[in-house]
């Protein structure tokens, strides 16, 4: 696996890949990887004759009191994982790299779908998504590239974001993986202290719940998300509840009432540790 800092030398491995007719897979990550990860590595090298992934922890997406800092950062181990799973090249630029010295004056944003759930709470977080997956998108060429159903938000904004700009980019969004009793794989799940760890299952029981409801019959958004608050509350009676709620899959718009396709979503922070989580009824 090569291991590639620089843009200019990005841009020369994939210009070669192209000339020689391979299709691009890439999986942007920020590192500290996983098996949710490695399940977007596996899906690429099936679709794709070469897999590219990233790791950078994207300072532009950090709120001044998040964990950019102290964000885990096991380059060795994610090199490790990648070569494993037969990843062709991993892009690993400095920020320095990415937006110049004196940082960047260009933005990318998509207006309306980050004011609802986690943009309410980290308002200038999707603008530091889409403006590195579109930096990462030119300098990557790929064919298709690879994102989890667990940052859901981001995902429909990154497709939006795609769309609109044209690139010339299929977006692929996998499922979520979870470990055994059911909590999201995240990178974040190494802050939690054994006792949070376990009191972190009240995210999954509330989604259960939700589902459970939804399949005998309730339609009523308000009456899931009370259920859910309360189930979450019983399990994790600290936690912090950002928001839950459900929003149409597209528009990520909140509902009413549940007519077809919809996406139940949380953010809850236990301890000093954000999660988010979600499912999709149908």
């Amino acid at each position: 696996m090569q291991v590639i800092e620089t843009i200019k030398e990005m841009r020369a491995v994939t210009a070669k890949y192209r000339t020689e007719g391979k299709t691009i897979g890439f999986v942007p990550t920020m590192g500290a990887l996983h098996e949710g990860h490695m399940s977007l590595v596996r899906a690429a090298r099936a679709e794709n004759d070469i897999v590219i992934a990233s790791v950078f922890v994207n300072p532009t997406q950090f709120g001044p009191n998040e964990d950019y800092t102290r964000y885990p950062r096991t380059f060795d181990e994610d090199c490790e994982l990648l070569e494993r799973e037969g990843c062709g090249a991993l892009f690993f630029p400095s920020p320095e790299e990415m937006y110049g010295m004196a940082g960047s004056l260009t933005w990318v944003s998509v207006d309306q779908l980050p004011e609802h759930l986690c943009g309410l709470h980290r308002p200038d977080h999707f603008q530091g998504v889409t403006t590195v997956v579109a930096k990462f998108f030119n300098i990557v060429d790929p064919h298709r590239a690879y994102f989890g159903q667990k940052d859901y938000q981001q995902s429909v904004i990154i497709r939006r974001m795609t769309a609109d700009l044209n690139f010339p980019v299929e977006i692929r969004v996998m499922p979520i993986v979870r470990e055994s009793d059911g909590l999201a794989l995240s990178s974040r799940n190494r802050y939690l202290s054994a006792d949070e760890r376990l009191k972190a299952l009240a995210l999954v029981d509330s989604l259960r719940l939700a589902e459970q409801l939804y399949s005998q019959g309730e339609k009523n958004p308000a009456v899931l998300t009370d259920m859910m608050q309360r189930s979450i509350l019983g399990g994790a009676p600290n936690a912090k509840i950002e928001y839950i709620a459900v929003v149409h899959p597209d528009t990520l718009e909140p509902l009413k009432t549940i007519k077809g396709t919809a996406v139940i979503a949380l953010a809850v922070v236990i301890g000093t540790t954000r999660l988010i989580d979600n499912v999709i009824i149908e």
